[in-house]
Formats: structure tokens, C-alpha cells, sequence
């Protein structure tokens, strides 16, 4: 599809917007000034992806579909993410007084969209939309842990998508398959100087209603002040405050 095409596809679900009724294929015509011809070819494809629909009750005339739907509830998520995210994890960052994010997968990244400052001189330095290397923290392992075996051999097809960012970081395929199989098994994950040679990190899973693993709750304190008080100490604190955001979100059973 050409950009132009895309462009009218765009204008022809924007008039949706004011329109409750439905429209007709003559109307959107009319509407956007288009040949008749590229309308009945446009909504046919916004119709087979699933961004209108044929109306069954009024012969001819099409609304909004379940996939404008869909974008629309991912989008709400992103901002309920976002928002109760700082919420819950200010209150973390309060208790254990280091770095807490909230990170979500793009592909082979790990993406922040949460970052609640340590109180210390000496803390990690991030920002919200820093992405990394999922394999490489311990965010992206957790949300990783939760792909099934196809999706993760599309991710990582061989050893050279496995590329460290540290001496320490996971460096192979078979290293990374067990690495995830022991962060299923624990139901958390950790790092230490895996994406950054001065920090180490825990994280624990973030579910939604459905059951869903949508995002990872990590703390992330400078090794000079880890050691295995503080580990179990944060590790605590991270999988309380990731079953406390997964209330937020609608989890409910064995993920709260």
C-alpha cells in the first residue's frame, strides 16, 4: 500500500469518528471527494483487517470494527501502565530507597516507561524510554520468560541475536533458554553487571486481567551496595510491589 493510500485509508476511518449510524460507500465518496472505484477497494481492506465492519442490519453500510477496538484498549493499558506504574513504584522506591522501573518488551528490548529515582548520590542513570537489551536485564529476562519456544526462536534465531553488553551478559542461545527456564521455575530474575558493569537488579512479573505477563518491576542498586542482605531485601520489595501493580491492572488469583 502507497502512502497516499494509507493517507485516504486514514481519512476514511476518521470519519467514523462523528458518525454513530454507519456510512455508505457513496457517502465517504462523497465525504472525501475520492473516485468511487479506490473507496470500494480501501474499505474492502479496512474491512478484512478487521477496522470496519459491514453492518448485517442496514445492507451496504459499515462501521467501526473490533481491531479499532483493540488499538484503542492497548492504548488505555499504555497510559493505566504508565500512571499506576509511578504510583506503585514510588511507594517501592520509598521503602527500598534505590531505582525502581517498570519496563515493557519491544522485540529484543526492554523499554521503560516507569523510572522512580534512587535517594542516593550514587545510583543508576536511566530514563524513561531507555531501551536495552531484554536478554541483558532483569526486566527483559522476566518478560521474555513469558514467550513460549516459537516465539522465542523468532527472536532469536542463533547466538549472533544474543549479543552482550557486559563480560557477564548471557552471550549464547542455549544460555539464554536456560537462564529463561530457571526464571519460570523461580517466578522472578536477576542481573549483575549484565547491562552495566557498576549495577546489579531484580525483577518480578506484572500481570493483567487476563492473566497476561505485561511488564516487569525491576530495583536496581549499584554493587557497591549489594550483597545478599539487600538482594533478598529488594527482591521482596520488587515482587510485592509488581503483585500491587498487577491489582492495579485487574489480576487477580495466584498473580496477586
Amino acid at each position: 500500500m502507497t502512502a497516499p493510500a494509507l493517507r485516504r485509508g486514514l481519512d476514511i476511518l476518521e470519519l467514523f469518528l462523528d458518525s454513530s449510524e454507519g456510512l455508505r460507500v457513496p457517502e465517504i465518496t462523497a465525504r472525501l471527494g475520492l473516485p468511487r472505484a479506490s473507496v470500494h477497494e480501501l474499505v474492502g481492506a479496512l474491512v478484512d483487517r478487521g477496522y470496519l465492519k459491514a453492518n448485517s442490519d442496514q445492507p451496504s453500510t459499515y462501521s467501526l470494527g473490533v481491531k479499532v477496538l483493540q488499538l484503542g484498549g492497548a492504548y488505555e493499558q499504555a497510559l493505566d501502565m504508565a500512571a499506576l506504574g509511578r504510583k506503585v513504584a514510588r511507594s517501592v522506591a520509598a521503602e527500598s530507597g534505590e531505582t525502581v522501573q517498570v519496563a515493557v518488551r519491544d522485540g529484543r528490548l526492554a523499554v521503560y516507561v516507569v523510572r522512580v529515582d534512587s535517594r542516593h548520590a550514587v545510583r543508576l542513570v536511566s530514563s524513561v524510554g531507555s531501551r536495552l537489551a531484554a536478554h541483558c536485564t532483569a526486566g527483559g529476562k522476566m518478560l521474555l520468560s513469558a514467550l513460549d519456544d516459537d516465539e522465542l526462536d523468532a527472536l532469536y534465531p542463533d547466538d549472533d541475536a544474543v549479543e552482550p553488553m557486559t563480560q557477564r551478559s548471557i552471550d549464547s542461545k542455549a544460555r539464554l533458554l536456560a537462564g529463561l527456564g530457571e526464571v519460570r521455575r523461580r517466578g522472578w530474575s536477576e542481573e549483575f553487571c549484565e547491562s552495566n558493569d557498576d549495577a546489579a537488579c531484580v525483577a518480578a512479573p506484572v500481570f493483567d486481567a487476563h492473566g497476561n505477563c505485561v511488564a516487569a518491576m525491576s530495583i536496581t542498586v549499584p554493587t557497591i551496595r549489594w550483597n545478599e542482605a539487600t538482594r533478598e531485601r529488594n527482591l521482596d520489595l520488587v515482587r510485592e510491589g509488581a503483585r500491587a501493580l498487577s491489582r492495579e491492572l485487574g489480576a487477580s488469583g495466584k498473580h496477586v
